[in-house]
């Protein structure tokens, strides 16, 4: 099949052991980034396979409509960026494999990364140092303070995990079934997220960002919080009311905040919130290590050769496959 890959900031996907499995298709990996549709629509007008890097790029339908060969789309994980509904009327399977029952370690390990980074203000002290002064300000130990983990997953359950090595105390809220969960995981279980918000001296998000769970956490819940607390999103920005923690960070409450998600990604250098003193930021790099990029593509690199040997793999819009619209879409393989 005739592959195009992309957003491959780095051209990493090339060197990973996984991209072997590539081996027999024509593959074309784009390393910048466009937006505009009738860019895009030229550059992939022949692409029979769309790799997808999470939500790097918005595949709607004004752009599905540009690429008549289009079959397959693989991809990984939630999908809110791609317009499944005009990926099945146009006759385009959509793979994406959700890996149930496996965390992202690498999103996790960058959780407490930020909870470090923002404890200790590392950020500040190194800009500190390198303009030629020595210690700016006192930190804050993390041993004995209250880690508040906000939806029990398997990343909020390995970020648990961590806190515990620490000497944290965890604190938990979700949804009823994942209490119960955390509940027999051994953790404390908060009376109510007022609770979780008021008491804990970090809260962390670890929520998928769907309709019920979009701007979960408001400007009410920030403003329970400690003058001392810090909230963590590695998840996604919708999950806190819009505007709200902007608002939040400048009355001092929370003191801190430590992010990796945002409203409009790539994040512009203006964007208020990213301005302020009191947040640590990094480029949504959760997910991006050499590691868990090999086990990601692994899995979409095989929806692809599923596909092509006429056997899907992973399909969400599964009614696709018996529509004329993508046998009219499918050239014969050899």
């Amino acid at each position: 099949m005739k592959v195009s890959i992309l957003d491959d900031y780095f051209d990493t996907l090339r060197t990973l052991p996984c991209f072997t499995r590539l081996a027999g298709h024509e593959v074309r990996i784009w390393n910048d980034h466009l937006e505009d549709d009738d860019a895009l629509g030229a550059r992939l007008a022949d692409t029979e396979a769309l790799v997808l890097i999470r939500e790097r790029t918005k595949i709607r339908a004004s752009l599905l409509e540009r690429l008549p060969r289009l079959e397959l789309i693989s991809q990984r994980s939630v999908f809110p960026h791609i317009d499944v509904e005009a990926c099945t009327r146009l006759g385009i399977v959509v793979s994406s494999d959700l890996h149930p029952g496996t965390p992202s370690y690498a999103t996790a390990e960058l959780t407490f990364g930020l909870i470090i980074a923002a404890a200790r203000q590392i950020p500040q002290q190194m800009a500190s140092l390198k303009r030629g002064r020595w210690q700016s300000g006192v930190g804050t130990t993390l041993r004995g303070k209250v880690l508040g983990i906000y939806g029990y997953g398997r990343i909020g359950k390995a970020v648990a995990a961590y806190a515990r090595a620490f000497g944290m105390e965890v604190l938990v809220w979700a949804r009823e079934a994942s209490r119960e969960l955390a509940r027999a995981d051994g953790w404390a279980v908060a009376q109510s997220k007022a609770q979780l918000f008021e008491t804990c001296d970090v809260v962390s998000l670890h929520m998928r960002l769907v309709e019920a769970t979009r701007h979960i956490v408001t400007g009410e819940d920030l403003a329970r919080m400690k003058p001392s607390a810090i909230l963590v999103n590695t998840s996604r920005a919708g999950l806190v009311e819009t505007g709200a923690l902007l608002t939040a960070l400048r009355a001092g409450r929370p003191a801190l905040a430590a992010l990796d998600v945002y409203d409009d990604e790539p994040v512009r250098a203006s964007d208020p919130l990213i301005q302020l003193d009191n947040v640590i930021c990094t480029p949504h790099i959760g997910y991006v290590t050499r590691e868990e990029w090999d086990l990601q593509f692994a899995d979409i690199f095989d929806q692809i050769n599923a596909h092509a040997a006429g056997a899907p793999m992973n399909v969400v819009n599964p009614q696709v496959l018996s529509s004329p619209a993508l046998r009219a879409r499918v050239r014969p393989r050899s």
